[in-house]
């Protein structure tokens, strides 16, 4: 029988497709639309998702999934629904209205910063962050970066795809990292 994984994999080979030159010129845009509008494959992604915020056994080892704006947000929700948990939302530069962390850092064409309601995850929670591609990583090390101001400890990383052409995984540093798909 075919794994979860098996299955999310062989979708977002069979459903993502590229977009050259967005959001700007040389930049080759993974788009995980497709994905989400087919109800089966993004059921089969979700669960290959979750999986990372589980042990051996099946049971969720996570307190908290954390998704970063704006396509975690997409993937996290479900996954944190998944594991019993909640989900935490890091936003950019307005959008939480409570006490919040911040940090700038690099990205693939640019720059930007992330914030994180300060009451968001406890001191001592296990967190799985959530997100769609690992480029350069630098969103992935800026959330995990704001989940330790807040006290808790990132568990693992899990995204759709890492593009290996980019240092993300380098950047991510000694994070446990889960890539459903490499390109």
């Amino acid at each position: 029988m075919i794994d979860t994984t098996t299955r999310a994999v062989a979708a977002l080979e069979r459903l993502v497709r590229d977009i050259p030159d967005f959001p700007e010129p040389g930049v080759l845009f993974k788009d995980i639309t497709p994905v989400l509008a087919d109800p089966l494959a993004f059921g089969e992604v979700v669960e290959a998702l979750a999986a990372a915020g589980r042990d051996a056994a099946g049971a969720t080892v996570v307190d908290r999934v954390v998704g970063m704006e704006a396509r975690g947000f997409l993937l996290g929700a479900p996954v944190a629904l998944a594991l019993g948990v909640g989900f935490v939302p890091v936003r950019k530069p307005g959008k939480l209205p409570a006490a919040r962390h911040t940090i700038s850092y690099d990205l693939e064409y640019g720059s930007s910063t992330l914030e994180i309601h300060q009451d968001a995850v406890a001191t001592g929670d296990r967190v799985l962050v959530i997100d769609d591609v690992l480029a350069t990583g630098g969103t992935v090390a800026a959330t995990a970066e704001l989940v330790r101001r807040c006290g808790a400890d990132v568990h693992a990383v899990a995204v759709l795809m890492e593009l290996s052409f980019l240092p993300g995984r380098a950047t991510a540093g000694d994070l446990p990292l889960t890539a459903l798909l490499t390109v």
